[in-house]
This record gives C-alpha cells, structure tokens and sequence, in this order.
C-alpha cells in the first residue's frame, strides 16, 4: 500500500468515526432535553391541603394512575368512566388509550377524566380556600 493511499484511508476512516461520534452525540443531547422536561410526581398525602384541583395541568402524557394518585382519586373510579379494562392499562399515556380505544374522537380521554375529577372534588368557594363553616342556630331560652 502506497502512503498517499494510507493517508487516505485514515483521513477517511476519522471522518467516518467524526460523524458516528457527531450523530450519537445530538441522539444524546435530544434524549437528555427529553428527560429534563419531566417532572417526579408529586408526594402522596391525601389528607394535604397541596392536592392538585386544576384539571388544566392534565396532559396527554400521563397515565390514569399518576392522574389518580395527583387528584386523590380512585384508579377504579376512572377507569369505570372511560369504560376500558384496567388490565395492561396503567402503563399506557392517555394518548396511547385514546389511539386505542376513541380513535374517531380525539380528546376524549382527557375530557372524560377531566370531567370525572371535576365531579368528585370538595366545592369550595371561590373567594376563599378556608373550609366552609356551617351556620350557627339559636335556640331561644324556653320561657
């Protein structure tokens, strides 16, 4: 082998590497600004008065039991709304459930769930977050 063609060969073979490395690299990078936008979910305290109550947040990414276990629900409770099996369900995105199972109509996943957490929050009133205190009644004194 002649030396132009070795330096060839191995200006070829680096740049051959430089790309598999460049290439690698932004999968990388794109998988490591993927993983960042994810949030833990939040501590489980039912008795907490730092329950998420704004369906607004639900996203298409979640699944029926972190949704669940965010809003103090039960599983079983969603599940029955939606009218699917819970059997191989609870790994599955709302998204992938509606591709599955509302196909015709997207959304509707969401809106169900959305509907059937509204429905079993406490109601409070708007103006304040404090309990609501039933009213006192006077009995007058019995002459």
């Amino acid at each position: 082998m002649t030396a132009s063609r070795q330096r060839v060969l191995t200006a070829s073979l680096i740049l051959i590497g430089i790309v598999i490395v460049g290439f690698f690299g932004l999968r990388t990078l794109h998988a490591l600004r993927e993983f960042r936008e994810h949030r833990p979910p939040p501590p489980f305290a039912p008795d907490s008065a730092q329950l998420e109550t704004d369906v607004e947040l639900i996203r298409d990414w979640m699944t029926i039991p972190y949704i669940a276990r965010t809003y103090s629900l039960p599983v079983k409770k969603l599940y029955e709304a939606l009218e699917i099996p819970r059997k191989g369900n609870d790994e599955k995105s709302l998204a992938q459930l509606n591709e599955q199972y509302f196909r015709q109509a997207p959304g509707t996943v969401i809106k169900i769930v959305k509907a059937v957490i509204l429905a079993n929050q406490p109601q409070r009133s708007p103006e304040s977050d404090e309990t609501p205190i039933a009213p006192v009644t006077v009995i007058p004194p019995q002459p």
